[in-house]
């Protein structure tokens, strides 16, 4: 089951224009585990390795703990949710410092 601050290779399928596309990297942002293994839906940021220099992506470095190759950028503006049949295979997880990265950018861009 996918956890909070785990990064899965994700299969996004075939893409709207400005979506993320075919199999990549994402960030599992929620639900907590609390709603047990048959809640069948994960909230997840996608990953790419594009450096746009906003403000509004996270850094991800590439190391054994995260386990990307490249230095990655979590596209916060991509939130969404998908199925768990999605998830391929689990590759890594954040740090504790990303996350709160991460956490205050998609409480700034929710205005929640």
């Amino acid at each position: 089951m996918a956890s909070v601050d785990d990064i899965w290779l994700t299969d996004f399928g075939d893409p709207y224009p400005g979506e993320p596309a075919s199999h990549r990297p994402a960030l599992v942002i929620g639900p907590p585990d609390t709603f047990g293994p048959g809640f069948p839906f994960v909230i997840m940021i996608p990953l790419t390795t594009s450096r746009r220099v906003l403000s509004i992506h996270v850094e991800v470095e590439a190391t054994a703990a995260t386990g990307l190759n490249n230095t990655s950028y979590l596209q916060c503006e991509l939130i969404r949710s998908v199925n768990q049949n999605r998830l391929i295979h689990r590759i890594g997880a954040i740090s504790t410092d990303v996350s709160s990265n991460v956490a205050a950018v998609v409480k700034t861009l929710l205005n929640y």
